[in-house]
């Protein structure tokens, strides 16, 4: 009796054993892991890295049944009720007590793989998951979806109006790598080069930022020109930019010395020296028939340093003092924009004016809303990005965002752009329903408008890309009307300039007023003889025509 009973005492053993392994194994397996059936699991990333997704911890989902241990009667089927004395009950009891406490503490600490709602924190890609109701992801609106004024409400491309937006998230490295999926843009070179452009020589990247070769994606160059008596406005700008600026300054004959200077001092001289260094790259040009007695390599030019005890070169400095004014040289606006431009290292870029400021954040906010937006990357129409101009008082502080110049206007302390000289040049769709709406967290589109109709002669400063219509070259800042082509090119190519909503440019303070300049108006009267004898006839060559465009 003693030996069948060792026996059956000896197979309950092994029997609970294997049910304990058996367990075990399953708990670490985690196969009770599955998806609930009432919403649907969106990562938020639409990039390439997706294909990473079996790399992130399974989501928290129902735990799968768990079989029970085996009854008694289970485990040793052989066994009859006189093989069950109150003994043998007793010790497979406690066995089976000892089992479940066993099971238990190794449920407690297996892998927080089933059931766990926060991923493993040492793992290496962990991308911040978003739970959405079931949907389906609104796609591209066609032409069709728009209203009459260009606005598709259901997208959070406009007015940010959709509450489900599917932005990437994740770290900084899945941005960077959204961004360059979606644009698909080509590095420049970042070299100092000497070239001819028609009748100017240009010194491209004569003296270049410290921030390097940069990637085509992942950030904004501002583009401009100017003279070195412009270069006052250098700091404002970077302060609310903080991004790569590059920037052609005219410096024929003996204006190229106080250039240099001007590019020394601002580099080494101020408190926010580390702004130009890092962010602005100069490049210098000047006419053939003007040109300066000695021009230094660019690896030399800045071998001296500027003595800083001396105010800058532009100090204080008026306009007469330029040799392009005592030898009466046109101001070659035109030129000194397409250098700039092409010199660029990015693949979206601002090309604007130096005394106009934007409005601080926009780089970031703008490359956010380009990567939420992927389906509209892939509009048929070209489109450019338009930013509201105003100007304030002199008296007023440059207002920091869309709250601060609301309050302005309202005061009257702000005005749009040239309303006192030239309004319909600047006037903008739709800029009172702008001025009126709230400002928001986040960047979107307010409104999808046309150069035609009332904004046929619009001059949009715009965020865009050098595959936008580069400015005639024939035309200068003294004879007007110097945008005026280009704009007439976005027509015909049948652009769309979709209007920023919180973004807009400012221009240094002081409200501008029409004043009468015999000169400027003999000139512009024959930029306006230049541009429709000649260069309006060669641009319906080009470009050809289109209803409702005009110079």
């Amino acid at each position: 009796m003693f030996t069948r009973r060792n026996w059956l005492l000896r197979c309950s053993i092994i029997i609970n054993v294997a049910v304990i392994l058996y367990l075990g194994s399953h708990v670490m397996i985690g196969g009770g892991s599955n998806f609930s059936t009432g919403s649907a699991y969106i990562i938020q990333d639409e990039s390439p890295k997706a294909q990473h997704l079996d790399a992130v911890p399974p989501f928290k989902g129902e735990q799968a049944n768990v079989r029970e241990p085996l009854s008694q009667q289970d485990q040793s089927p052989q066994s009859t009720s006189e093989d069950k004395p109150q003994q043998l009950q007793q010790r497979q009891q406690s066995q089976q007590q000892q089992t479940q406490a066993q099971q238990q503490q190794e449920e407690d600490e297996a892998p927080a793989a089933v059931g766990n709602d926060n991923p493993t924190p040492e793992h290496p890609l962990v991308l911040e998951l978003k739970m959405i109701p079931d949907k389906k992801i609104s796609e591209a609106p066609t032409d069709s979806t728009l209203d009459a004024g260009g606005i598709q409400e259901s997208s959070s491309y406009v007015n940010n109006s959709s509450p489900d937006g599917y932005m990437v998230t994740g770290d900084e490295k899945d941005f960077d790598e959204r961004l360059r999926s979606l644009l698909k843009c080509h590095e420049h070179d970042y070299k100092p080069v000497t070239l001819q452009r028609g009748d100017f020589w240009v010194l491209q990247n004569y003296v270049r930022a410290e921030h390097g070769e940069l990637k085509c994606h992942e950030t904004i160059t501002y583009t401009t020109h100017a003279d070195y008596t412009f270069l006052d406005n250098l700091i404002p700008l970077l302060e609310r930019w903080n991004a790569p600026v590059s920037i052609a300054l005219h410096a024929p004959g003996t204006d190229f010395a106080p250039t240099v200077n001007s590019i020394k001092y601002l580099r080494d001289c101020l408190p926010e020296s580390n702004l130009v260094r890092q962010f602005v790259t100069f490049h210098i040009y000047f006419s053939t028939k003007h040109i300066p007695k000695a021009v230094p390599k660019s690896d030399q030019v800045l071998s001296s340093a500027y003595n800083c005890t001396i105010p800058p070169p532009f100090f204080n400095l008026s306009g007469g003092h330029l040799y392009k004014t005592q030898k009466k040289l046109l101001y070659p606006v035109n030129v000194g924009r397409n250098i700039a431009r092409d010199a660029a290292l990015t693949h979206f870029i601002l090309a604007s004016d130096i005394e106009l400021y934007p409005n601080p954040g926009l780089v970031k906010k703008f490359l956010e809303m380009i990567a939420r937006n992927e389906a509209y990357l892939h509009r048929k129409a070209p489109r450019v990005f338009p930013l509201s101009i105003f100007e304030v008082e002199s008296s007023a502080a440059v207002p920091r965002d869309k709250t601060e110049l609301q309050e302005l206007l309202r005061l009257g302390k702000a005005i749009p752009f040239h309303k006192r000289v030239c309004s319909s040049c600047h006037g903008v769709p739709k800029s009172k329903e702008w001025m009126a709406a709230n400002e928001t967290e986040e960047l979107g589109i307010f409104h999808i408008g046309k150069r035609v109709g009332y904004f046929v002669h619009w001059e949009p400063i715009y965020i865009g890309t050098n595959a936008d219509p580069h400015y005639d070259e024939r035309l200068s800042w003294e004879g007007k009307s110097d945008k005026m082509t280009q704009g007439y090119a976005l027509c015909v190519l049948d652009y769309e300039f979709h209007i920023l909503d919180n973004a807009f440019l400012v221009h240094k303070p002081g409200i501008k007023v029409l004043k009468k300049d015999p000169r400027r108006a003999m000139l512009a009267g024959k930029t306006n003889q230049l541009i429709k004898k000649i260069i309006y006839p060669e641009l319906r060559i080009m470009y050809g025509q289109r209803k409702g465009c005009a110079v």
